[in-house]
């Protein structure tokens, strides 16, 4: 099966059933590290849910990165924190836990892109999750929540 296909199908149910297995196979082995680069080229995609199922697997990669692959596509990661879907956001912001525990040296790119976060564009009804969200992102490193 193709993979990057899967992550992509029309029917949302069964490409998250897939985003989940692969997230658990990513928890496991560093058997899809291989495919970091095609989960990075879903940030592309049209669709927030496939760009939001890129990202997570991107950062599900972070304790086999050997290579710095997170680092070298880091900028273009966190351009994901400024989607216009509140629950993408917030996705996001709970698989960049995974980087935080295992890329330390990654922690202030995402600093950086958190203090400069827009939340006014988003419901009043989201705002608070979004903040509460980057708030347990920041107690994993240290930092108390500024917002």
């Amino acid at each position: 099966m193709n993979i990057v296909a899967g992550l992509q199908n029309k029917n949302n149910t069964e490409a998250y059933q897939l985003l989940l297995l692969l997230e658990k196979e990513s928890a496991e082995s560093d058997a899809l590290y291989g495919n970091f680069e095609d989960f990075v080229g879903l940030l592309k995609n049209k669709s927030s849910f496939v760009r939001t199922r890129g990202f997570r697997l991107a950062c599900a990669q972070a304790r086999w990165d050997v290579e710095d692959k997170l680092a070298a596509n880091m900028e273009m990661l966190l351009d994901m924190l400024d989607d216009e879907k509140p629950t993408a956001v917030r996705q996001c912001l709970e698989a960049l836990q995974g980087v935080v525990r295992y890329k330390p040296q990654l922690v202030g790119d995402i600093e950086k892109r958190l203090d400069t976060m827009d939340l006014k564009k988003y419901k009043d009804s989201m705002r608070p999750l979004i903040v509460a969200d980057m708030a347990a992102l920041r107690e994993m490193y240290g930092k108390e929540s500024v917002t």
